[in-house]
């Protein structure tokens, strides 16, 4: 039997439902979600292992209109990212109509050699005949290598994009070993996870002012089975650390201990953990202050 390796990336404009098909194919999850769009900042990789083939999946950010210099830099990962994979996935939602972003990204994929295969995601949101829809206008964007519909929620056709990724392939050795399923450092993936949950029920405006940091992350003295993690929550407005804090720290006291289950079981540690809401001023457009908070 022929062994394929190789990468893949799903790209899309925001909330296009790439972390969630990410983590479904990976079968773990590696990538933060979120009702927000663009909450993925970095390219993540997951790692699928079949008996075949091992397939290393880049989860990028949107690619959207940036507004600042954050959004720049997140525009430049995402095309980066594409110059390096051999096969690249388009996702597309079925619950809303294919629009100008979508047409400007096939456009965009349309000049690479790269083969591209377009993905209908969220088909569990929709009726069978909206699906259909859907189908018949992604494939007027550009000339596919594959279409796939796909429901990461329900499960629904996430072995056949696997089987679909995985033949465009090139034959070679696995690039990491059995069972590991992402080469993030684990103080990113904790910093995510703490992000996560900071986004959960925050405003509108927010999302995108939030950044973690890990300042400490090591094992309490004395004691082998207990992480001592002291992180840094920012902000870029003074008026925006009483929304993330909530009446008397509720809401951040909410969000460190969604955010300890998620980190002990990703590290499968008991954690204690030390949130501090802090503010860096327009961060997201200071070239100094991206570099500091690791973009």
């Amino acid at each position: 039997m022929t062994f394929s390796s190789g990468f893949a990336c799903l790209v899309g404009r925001p909330n296009a439902g790439k972390s969630t098909l990410t983590n479904a194919l990976v079968g773990a999850k590696v990538a933060i979600t979120s009702t927000r769009p663009q909450t993925t900042r970095h390219a993540i990789r997951g790692i699928l292992h079949r008996p075949d083939a091992q397939l290393v999946l880049v989860d990028t950010p949107g690619l959207h209109k940036p507004r600042t210099l954050l959004g720049q830099r997140l525009n430049d990962v995402v095309r980066d990212t594409w110059a390096e994979v051999d096969v690249i996935g388009l996702c597309l939602p079925a619950d809303e109509p294919v629009g100008p972003g979508d047409r400007f990204i096939a456009r965009e994929l349309a000049r690479l050699a790269t083969p591209v295969v377009g993905i209908v995601t969220k088909t569990d949101t929709v009726d069978k005949p909206q699906v259909a829809e859907q189908l018949v206008a992604a494939a007027g964007l550009m000339d596919f290598a594959d279409l796939v519909p796909v429901s990461a929620v329900a499960d629904f056709q996430v072995s056949t994009l696997a089987d679909v990724l995985v033949g465009l392939l090139p034959e070679g050795p696995a690039f990491y070993p059995d069972g590991e399923l992402t080469d993030e450092p684990e103080e990113t993936l904790v910093a995510e996870l703490i992000r996560e949950a900071a986004l959960e029920g925050v405003r509108d405006e927010l999302p995108h002012s939030l950044a973690v940091t890990i300042e400490e992350m090591q094992p309490r003295e004395g004691r082998d089975d207990l992480l001592d993690i002291h992180a840094n929550v920012y902000v870029e407005r003074a008026s925006q650390k009483p929304i993330v804090l909530g009446p008397r720290g509720e809401r951040m006291k909410h969000v460190g201990t969604a955010a300890r289950r998620q980190i002990e079981a990703l590290l499968g540690i008991h954690v204690y953990l030390d949130l501090h809401v802090k503010i860096a001023k327009d961060w997201q457009s200071d070239p100094k202050q991206l570099r500091r908070l690791g973009f």
